[in-house]
């Protein structure tokens, strides 16, 4: 079945169901998240997103915020952006830095980040574009410290993504942060479920 690319009224359950089943689907989505997140260099951590992650940060927000129907479309109309489209993966990425003036700091020296993420695949690279929400560095050149980034492949490079030996490298090419990481396998065949396009 190809993956769920849009989230609808129809698959928001009310505050009362929700609760009902909150702890197990905790359970369920914190282990769907673990095969679904990579540490590239020693601050940045990535969480892939999908139609399972959005629909649990949309329920989480009602339940908690308690906002009732009036906060459903906006909720809707936040979090739909980041499921994989078809030909896609996106990811957050998070620059964690507990120390405040450390992280700010690290953040002034990282603007335009968001620019210079990439998946490499062989010899063949995928581009990554930040999502177009909002500027996410200032005009200071200072960066967010949470950044939303998509990957549009195309269907060959789809094709190259899913084989069982692809090597695959995820990173920055920022003159602060170069850093990198091997994508492992149980992650890449996570990921794979997220194209509903070949």
């Amino acid at each position: 079945m190809p993956a769920k690319t849009e989230i609808t009224r129809a698959d928001i359950l009310d505050t009362v169901a929700f609760a009902a089943i909150r702890k197990e689907k905790r359970t369920e989505i914190s282990a769907l998240k673990r095969s679904r997140r990579i540490e590239v260099g020693p601050v940045a951590t990535l969480y892939f997103e999908s139609f399972d992650t959005m629909w649990w940060q949309i329920q989480e927000m009602l339940y908690i915020e308690k906002g009732g129907d009036a906060q459903i479309d906006d909720e809707i109309a936040a979090y739909n952006p980041l499921i994989p489209k078809g030909r896609e993966l996106v990811c957050t990425v998070m620059f964690e830095i507990d120390d405040e003036k450390r992280r700010r700091n690290f953040l002034s020296r990282l603007g335009g980040v968001e620019e210079t993420m990439f998946i490499r695949i062989g010899d063949d690279e995928i581009a990554g574009v930040p999502e177009a929400d909002l500027d996410r560095t200032d005009e200071d050149g200072k960066a967010s410290s949470v950044q939303f980034v998509h990957f549009p492949f195309t269907a060959s490079q789809v094709e190259s993504f899913r084989k069982p030996d692809a090597q695959i490298l995820i990173g920055f090419a920022h003159g602060a942060y170069g850093h990198m990481a091997v994508m492992p396998d149980n992650t890449r065949t996570a990921l794979s479920a997220d194209f509903s396009e070949t």
